[in-house]
């Protein structure tokens, strides 16, 4: 059968005591024979406890630079509206783009309007056009 401070010890090293279970072992271990590597464990443990700290000076470190989070955030607001006036801009070119397109388109439907017309003007010269010679148009009309 195991003794109190061996169970006490089984716990320790499984890291499942409670501040009062291992000042029970310590009193434990004060009080028996043998044991010597946890004697010597808490024995350690106690010098150091009782160790008066001493002020070590550490080597001084080079400031490292932060970035505050609300420069963060202002960078995010600046990058946001930058993208929304970029996103703008391609909308207003592409409308505008649009817009040159329909008129271009207006002008050479009146292009086209204005050539029929021509056309339809010009029929009566395209019977003109199966005579052979001007001699012929002028005898015709002369013998009449």
């Amino acid at each position: 059968m195991k003794t109190r401070l061996e169970i006490l010890l089984e716990k320790y090293w499984e890291a499942e005591t409670s501040l009062d279970e291992e000042r029970e072992l310590k009193s434990l271990l004060k009080a028996a024979d043998g044991y010597p590597k946890e004697k010597a464990l808490f024995g350690i443990l106690e010098d150091f406890k009782n160790e008066v700290p001493q002020k070590v000076k550490l080597p001084e470190q080079k400031r490292i630079r932060t970035i505050r989070i609300q420069w963060l955030g202002w960078a995010a607001s600046i990058a946001l509206l930058a993208s929304a006036a970029w996103v703008w801009q391609d909308y207003e070119q592409k409308k505008q783009e649009e817009l040159a397109y329909q008129q271009v388109m207006e002008a050479l439907a009146l292009i086209q309007t204005n050539l029929s017309k021509g056309q339809e003007q010009m029929q009566p010269l395209n019977d003109l056009k199966y005579l052979n010679t001007t001699n012929q148009l002028f005898q015709t009309t002369s013998q009449k």
